[in-house]
């Protein structure tokens, strides 16, 4: 797996400074949210510490928080991995695991371990991501339906999964 680009994607569909009020994960950087932030360092943080936030730190939050601890790295179907790691971003780590395991018949805990990954990397790399795939899109639709102040954010939410729908392997 190629990290660095993995992160390079991600950078490129986060962005840089955001505060908007209908996001439900407030200020944000890179995509790095204060409460990331915040629990990265080991203390409280404030906006103005989002928005300092370099490149570099986000980066090494992203390999370490969204790629290695979840063991997204461990995921061999480099296309699949990207997916999950870009939902777990997005959703959290947890979330992006329960939906590998769904797609890979396992045990839905939201840990990826030894069972996880020997299910996953013995199985069609695209079967598993469309079904992520699928799972994303109706979070997608379930969040708005709860709450349709997030219908504000539903032109990029759509626009990040057509990247994903075109690069389906």
């Amino acid at each position: 797996m190629n990290i660095k680009q993995l992160i390079n994607d991600i950078l490129r569909r986060e962005g840089g400074f955001v505060n908007h009020a209908a996001d439900r994960g407030g200020a944000t950087n890179y995509g790095i949210t204060q409460e990331t932030l915040a629990s990265w360092r080991g203390r409280s943080v404030s906006v103005d510490e989002v928005r300092d936030l370099t490149e570099d730190e986000a980066r090494e939050i992203y390999a370490a928080r969204y790629v290695v601890e979840p063991r997204f790295a461990d995921i061999e179907d480099e296309d699949l991995a990207a997916l999950v790691v870009d939902c777990a971003v997005n959703h959290g780590p947890a979330r992006a695991a329960r939906w590998l395991q769904q797609a890979a018949d396992v045990n839905t805990d939201g840990k990826v371990g030894p069972i996880t990954l020997a299910a996953v990397n013995s199985q069609d790399g695209t079967d598993l991501y469309c079904g992520v795939l699928a799972e994303r899109c109706r979070f997608y639709g379930q969040l708005i339906t709860r709450d349709p102040s997030q219908a504000a954010f539903a032109a990029g939410w759509a626009n990040r999964v057509a990247e994903f729908i075109e690069e389906t392997p």
